[in-house]
C-alpha cells in the first residue's frame, strides 16, 4: 500500500509533467525508482513513519526533477500536450483522481511553478494536513497556504464553464467519432462548439498544427483532411485516456496518434491530438485509477 502511495505521488508529480521534451514516464518511474533506492539505503525499520518519509522524499525528489525540465523546455517544437495515460478503470467510480489526470487538468498544472504544483496536489488530491506539506517543502504552514490559495485560483480560472456527465461525454465521442471517420462535415459541425480549440502535439520529428485551431469550420477541415491522409490499414479505437473519451489511431500494432476530447453542452470543446511518438509508446500499459 505504501509503495502504490509514493508510486501515485510520483504520478501527478511528474508523469503528466512530460517536460520539453523528457519522456515523462520513464521519469516517473525514475523518480520512484530512486525513493525506494533511498529507503533501502536509510532501512525501514529505523523510520518512525514511512509513509510520511517517503511522501516527503518523492516530493523533492520530483520537484527536483521539474526545475531540471523547465530549463530545457524551450526546445520543445510546437505546441505541447501532457503524456496519454490509458486509465483502465471507470473514472465515474474515482471522480476526484480520475479530473487530477485529465489533459486539461495536467495543461493547467504547467501554469503553476514547482511549488505551487507540489502544495496544490498534495492538499488538493492528496489530502495532506498543511503540517505536512510544510515540513515536505521546507516552508511555514502560512506559506503552503498561499502557495495552494494561489494555484487554486489558476486552476479555477482555466477550467472549462461546461463538463458533460460521463454518460452523455460516451454518446458524443461515438457520433463525433462516427462523424469523423465517415466524413459528414454537417454532423462533424453540429458536435463541434463555437468555442473550439484544437491542439496538436507532434514535438520535433512529426508534422502538426503549430497554433491551435479555433473555428469549427477550420477545426472540420483539418480533421477530415487528417483521415484523408491516413495510411490503408489504420485502425480507430475508442478509449479512455487520461479519464476522458477519446480515440486512439493504431497502425502495424503501435499507437500512431491519439484524439482526446474535452466535452460539455453535448459539444465538443477541446481536441487534443497527440502524436509525438514518444508520448504514446507506453499505451499498452493500462494505469489503474487508484
Amino acid at each position: 500500500m505504501r509503495r502504490c502511495t509514493t508510486r501515485c505521488t510520483a504520478l501527478r508529480l511528474v508523469s503528466h509533467r512530460p517536460g520539453r521534451p523528457l519522456p515523462t514516464f520513464a521519469d516517473a518511474e525514475d523518480v520512484v525508482q530512486e525513493a525506494w533506492l533511498r529507503l533501502q539505503r536509510t532501512g525501514l525499520t529505523s523510520l518512525d513513519n514511512p509513509a510520511a518519509w517517503l511522501t516527503t522524499v518523492t516530493t523533492r525528489l520530483a520537484i527536483d526533477r521539474l526545475r531540471q525540465q523547465q530549463r530545457s523546455r524551450e526546445d520543445y517544437v510546437g505546441p505541447w500536450l501532457p503524456e496519454p495515460i490509458a486509465t483502465a478503470e471507470d473514472p465515474s467510480r474515482t471522480v476526484e483522481m480520475a479530473e487530477s489526470l485529465t489533459a486539461g487538468f495536467l495543461v493547467l498544472l504547467e501554469t503553476l511553478g514547482p511549488n505551487e504544483r507540489a502544495a496544490f496536489l498534495l492538499v488538493e488530491v492528496f489530502g495532506e494536513p498543511y503540517a505536512q506539506v510544510a515540513s515536505i517543502l521546507d516552508r511555514s504552514e502560512a506559506s503552503c497556504r498561499q502557495l495552494v490559495h494561489r494555484a487554486r485560483v489558476r486552476i479555477e480560472e482555466g477550467r472549462p464553464r461546461f463538463k458533460a456527465a460521463p454518460a452523455e461525454a460516451e454518446q458524443v465521442a461515438a457520433a463525433f467519432a462516427q462523424a469523423t471517420m465517415t466524413g459528414d462535415v454537417d454532423a462533424l459541425l453540429a458536435l463541434i462548439s463555437d468555442e473550439i480549440q484544437l491542439v496538436s502535439d507532434g514535438g520535433a520529428l512529426q508534422h502538426a498544427a503549430r497554433r491551435p485551431i479555433v473555428r469549427p469550420e477550420q477545426v472540420a477541415r483539418f480533421l477530415l483532411n487528417v483521415v484523408r491522409r491516413l495510411p490503408a490499414g489504420v485502425t480507430f479505437e475508442s478509449s479512455v485516456l487520461n479519464g476522458e473519451p477519446s480515440l486512439i489511431l493504431w497502425n502495424e500494432g503501435a499507437p500512431m496518434m491519439t484524439m482526446q476530447l474535452d466535452i460539455g453542452a453535448n459539444q465538443v470543446q477541446r481536441i487534443r491530438f497527440v502524436i509525438n511518438r514518444n508520448k504514446l509508446s507506453h499505451l499498452t500499459i493500462p494505469v489503474a485509477l487508484r
